[in-house]
């Protein structure tokens, strides 16, 4: 028979202890983050859920496994295009902006 154990309520789950929050924006509006938190994880918790529109239809997509297997959470950060937004880390300052197709834009006329 196993014995429940005591919760400590002045502990955090698993011990963590989040430092102090910054900020990062998407689209020039601010976002807040914490440290750990992934780009993406930042954005839903600001209720952002589509960063980038495919290539062909311009269909607005965003986080799909949260893991990396796949391609749907890229972004474009600090100017970088196609960086996965579930793997990147947040950090202060950061400059997130939708993606429109496959980032790369097309040379102006």
């Amino acid at each position: 028979m196993r014995r429940a154990r005591r919760r400590d309520p002045d502990r955090t789950p698993a011990g963590a202890e989040p430092g102090p929050g910054f900020e990062i924006t998407f689209d020039g509006r601010p976002v807040p983050a914490l440290p750990g938190q992934s780009i993406a994880a930042a954005l839903w918790s600001a209720s952002v859920l589509s960063w980038r529109t495919t290539r062909v239809n311009g269909r607005p997509r965003g986080a799909f496994c949260g893991i990396g297997s796949c391609f749907e959470c890229l972004a474009t950060v600090n100017g970088h295009p196609n960086l996965r937004a579930c793997l990147l880390p947040a950090r202060p300052g950061d400059a997130v902006t939708t993606q429109e197709g496959n980032g790369h834009a097309a040379p102006r006329p």
